[in-house]
């Protein structure tokens, strides 16, 4: 559920109204609901409460510092990829022990800086990895907690850009092969075994790829314990889908119970690392309808926000439900929704049959909370959009829009130039 609504045909954040923050801020922006945000927290973390688990939020898929604050409150953690997340994360308040380090490509200096704040543990993704952390731990003087990335070769039936847990893709390390990587780290001295840590995928939808994998983990787990490897956290990572359009994913309570019944007398610490399930439907892009044209009986709204602001669609071909801010009796069209980038891959929907929409309208593309500002870019110079939150009938900047001075700045002409 969420927190958007129409009232008097007009759409509501809780209880502000977006032509009002429109018309302060400007437009484009991404507009989330906190009490959404907030919600599916609890919803998810309450789910498992019968088992020891923390909840690390997924900062890829969303990572305002203010989003991140409210997930810490809450008690929860983090799952990142990158030294740049780990720094957002430190600021919004997030506890190291609590912080869980993933990515096929950790640096030396990303990884200096997890092992001196002491993050709970690094997903290790291969194994000349596995042997960095610990030269660095050594030098260091300190003991890096760590847990592999296990490839289960299971398909999570997503789309094959957001698919991580087959043998052809880049990330872990297959299960075959997982065992003589921990025989390895159980004899490097400045390396602490903590767990096993697997993610098949994003955006799926059914239970059983979940339950496969876990079948997977609980068999290498066992294997472990009994050479005497002793595993304390399974991170079975994220990657519940969400409702974009006619999905009908399991709920986060289905989730849970399946996971439960499926580990019995696993005895371990349960990571989780959802992204798109917490934030995917708590935010929306508000745009502005610029122009409507016609190109040999094909049909164009072109909008103000483009594919810098929102990748998804250009990249996955990924949908995103349509909505007029202010509804009203209209007419039906079928057209394509495109922005002022110039690409033709620049485009919101496609051939989406939608309401008419006229010049000066304002135009919701929702569930746009998950992997929408966080990868979005400057192309085209074009300055990256605010993000607004709102609490009850209140909404505040949680990142202002950048101006053409930021656009900018680091740059510089070398003096050679200055004539």
């Amino acid at each position: 559920m969420n927190y958007f609504n129409y009232q008097d045909d007009k759409l509501f954040c809780e209880e502000v109204s977006v032509p009002k923050i429109a018309r302060e801020v400007g437009t484009p922006f991404y507009l989330y609901s906190h009490r959404t945000l907030l919600h599916h927290f609890r919803v998810f973390d309450t789910a498992f409460a019968e088992v020891p688990h923390i909840v690390c939020f997924a900062v890829k898929a969303n990572s305002n510092t203010a989003i991140l604050r409210i997930f810490v409150r809450e008690g929860g953690g983090v799952d990142l990829v990158s030294g740049g997340e780990l720094y957002r994360a430190l600021k919004a308040g997030a506890d190291p022990g609590k912080i869980v380090y993933s990515g096929v490509g950790k640096r030396e200096d990303e990884i200096d800086f997890a092992l001196k704040i002491g993050i709970l543990m690094f997903n290790v993704e291969s194994d000349q990895e596995l042997e960095t952390i610990n030269a660095r731990a050594e030098i260091l003087g300190i003991r890096a907690g760590i847990g592999l990335r296990v490839n289960p070769d299971v398909d999570p039936e997503t789309h094959p850009h957001i698919s991580t847990g087959l043998k052809k893709n880049k990330f872990g390390i297959n299960i075959e092969a997982s065992l003589m990587a921990y025989r390895r780290a159980a004899t490097l001295k400045n390396l602490d075994i903590k767990g096993v840590s697997c993610h098949i995928g994003s955006q799926v939808t059914k239970l059983s790829p979940f339950i496969d994998a876990l079948g997977r983990l609980k068999e290498l787990l066992l294997r472990l314990r009994g050479e005497g490897i002793a595993i304390r956290y399974l991170d079975l990572g994220g990657g519940l889908g969400i409702t974009y359009n006619q999905e009908t994913p399991p709920r986060p309570s289905e989730y849970a119970r399946a996971i439960i019944d499926a580990s019995r007398n696993m005895a371990c610490t349960f990571i989780f690392e959802p992204g798109r399930v917490i934030a995917g439907n708590a935010g929306i892009l508000v745009t502005r309808v610029l122009y409507t044209k016609g190109n040999e009986g094909k049909r164009f709204v072109v909008v103000d926000a483009g594919m810098n602001d929102l990748l998804r669609p250009s990249l996955y071909g990924s949908f995103h439900r349509i909505q007029p801010v202010i509804r009203q009796e209209r007419e039906e069209m079928i057209a394509d929704v495109v922005g002022p980038i110039c690409e033709s891959a620049d485009f919101l929907a496609r051939g989406r049959k939608m309401s008419v929409f006229e010049p000066g309208e304002l135009m919701a593309v929702m569930s746009a909370g998950a992997y929408g500002f966080s990868m979005s870019s400057n192309y085209n110079s074009r300055p990256r959009i605010p993000e607004i939150m709102v609490r009850d009938d209140r909404w505040y900047v949680i990142r202002k829009r950048e101006s053409c001075e930021d656009l900018i700045r680091g740059e510089e002409i070398p003096e050679f130039m200055n004539i």
